[in-house]
């Protein structure tokens, strides 16, 4: 019982951790304005989707080899335990390292905008829901928003 207990809070606080891993893609490009309450004005020339890098950070893996260790320790005794620790250790950080990778691959959507002063801003985020080309925007702190 006690150790149905214990894999059910490892369980958790792996789901817990993994999900802590997702973020946004890692190439944003942020063109913050001179002053932070200042906001620069244009209309957004296109919308891209792109694909975030799925790079992982590990921390899938080592969670995914804990709680795959934790389940191998389950199984048998003696020195058929330890192997079965063992790999269930492996097998568990190979698991976590590409559920990781996955998060990581989000879609994101890359939106070029024309300024008003004439220049052009990229930028990419998350999500791009209300915005369409020739779209009046303003550019805040790296994101576009529909003006």
């Amino acid at each position: 019982m006690k150790t149905h207990a214990t894999m059910a809070a490892l369980m958790l606080a792996a789901t817990a951790v993994l999900s802590g891993c997702a973020t946004g893609p890692s190439q944003s490009q942020y063109y913050p304005a001179s002053q932070p309450e200042s906001a620069m004005y244009g209309t957004v020339d296109s919308i891209q989707i792109v694909q975030g890098g799925g790079q992982t950070s590990g921390a899938g893996a080592v969670v995914g080899g804990i709680a795959g260790a934790l389940l191998g320790n389950t199984i048998g005794s003696g020195g058929g335990r330890t192997a079965a620790t063992v790999a269930g250790a492996v097998a568990g950080g190979v698991v976590g390292n590409q559920v990781e990778g996955r998060r990581q691959q989000a879609q994101a959507y890359q939106i070029s905008v024309r300024l008003d002063n004439g220049e052009y801003r990229t930028v990419v985020q998350d999500n791009a829901v209300d915005l369409r080309p020739g779209n009046r925007v303003r550019l805040v702190d790296g994101r576009v928003y529909r003006y």
